[in-house]
C-alpha cells in the first residue's frame, strides 16, 4: 500500500491558529466544557509528549500500543520494524489501518475531602483516522529524523542517518490530523459546600518530568562533551 501525498497544509502555513472541526467521535459526552478544538493547544500537547497509545482492531479484538510519535505539520507518524502488526497492517489494508491516538499528560493530582472528587488536572489529545504506511524514501528519512527529535532537538544532526539496509528494515505510519480533539483539567477540587469543615487535607500535588544528569556511555571516546542540546534540556 502507497502512502498518499501527505498533507500540504502545515504550521508554516497555517500558523497555529485555527480549529479542527468537532465530529461525533471528537465531542466528550461528558464535561464537553474541558474540550478544546484550536491548533495551538492541540500541537501543544502533542509536540509536549514522548509517547502516544496507537488503537486498533486486530482480528475482531481492540489493541493499545505505545510508541514513540513525532507530529509534522499536521501528520503524526509513528515507526516500527517492517514486522510490525499494525504497520503490517497500514500497508496491507486498503485505505489503510483505521487507528485511534492517544496522548496524556498528567499535571498534577487533585486531593479533595471526599473520593468521589478526587482528580487529576491533565492535557490529553485523541485523533481518528486512517494509518498509511510511508513508502517515499524522503518522506521516510525526514519522519525518522523528526522522530529522533521529538526526543531530543537537534540530534538527528549530530548522529550517522540511517543507512539503506536499516531503511528497509523500518516501516514508518503516517496519520494525518483531522478528527482530533483536546481535553483538559485544571484548577482545585471540587469539594461539595457540605464538606468544606471536614477535617482532611485538600488540594493539588502538582507532578511535572525531570531530566537527570546525563549517562555518558562506558565506551565513548575521551574527549567527546555532552552536546549543548543535551544540556539545555
Amino acid at each position: 500500500m502507497t502512502a498518499t501525498p501527505a498533507t500540504e497544509t502545515t504550521t508554516e502555513s497555517t500558523g497555529t491558529t485555527g480549529a479542527y472541526e468537532p465530529t461525533d467521535r471528537t465531542v466528550p459526552t461528558r464535561s464537553r466544557d474541558r474540550a478544546r478544538y484550536d491548533r495551538e493547544t492541540v500541537h501543544s500537547i502533542l509536540d509536549e509528549a514522548y509517547i502516544c497509545h496507537l488503537g486498533f482492531v486486530r482480528d475482531g479484538a481492540p489493541v493499545v500500543l505505545p510508541t514513540l510519535f513525532a507530529r509534522v505539520g499536521e501528520s503524526i507518524y509513528m515507526h516500527g520494524s517492517t514486522g510490525s502488526r499494525p504497520l503490517l497492517a497500514a500497508g496491507k489494508a486498503d485505505p489503510g489501518l483505521a487507528v485511534c491516538v492517544t496522548v496524556t499528560h498528567v499535571d498534577g493530582l487533585v486531593l479533595a475531602r471526599s473520593a468521589f472528587h478526587h482528580s487529576l488536572n491533565y492535557r490529553s489529545v485523541v485523533v481518528h483516522g486512517t494509518a498509511y504506511q510511508v513508502t517515499d524514501e524522503a518522506e521516510c528519512r525526514m519522519a525518522l529524523d523528526a522522530l529522533v527529535d521529538s526526543a531530543v532537538p537537534g540530534r538527528s544532526a549530530d548522529i550517522r542517518p540511517a543507512n539503506a539496509k536499516e531503511l528497509a528494515a523500518t516501516a514508518v505510519i503516517r496519520v494525518d490530523l483531522t478528527e482530533v480533539s483536546a481535553k483538559l483539567r485544571t484548577g482545585p477540587s471540587n469539594d461539595d459546600a457540605e464538606d468544606l469543615g471536614l477535617p482532611h487535607w485538600a488540594g493539588v500535588v502538582p507532578v511535572a518530568p525531570a531530566f537527570g544528569t546525563p549517562v555518558p556511555a562506558a565506551d565513548l571516546a575521551l574527549g567527546i562533551t555532552v552536546p549543548d542540546y543535551i544540556t539545555a534540556l
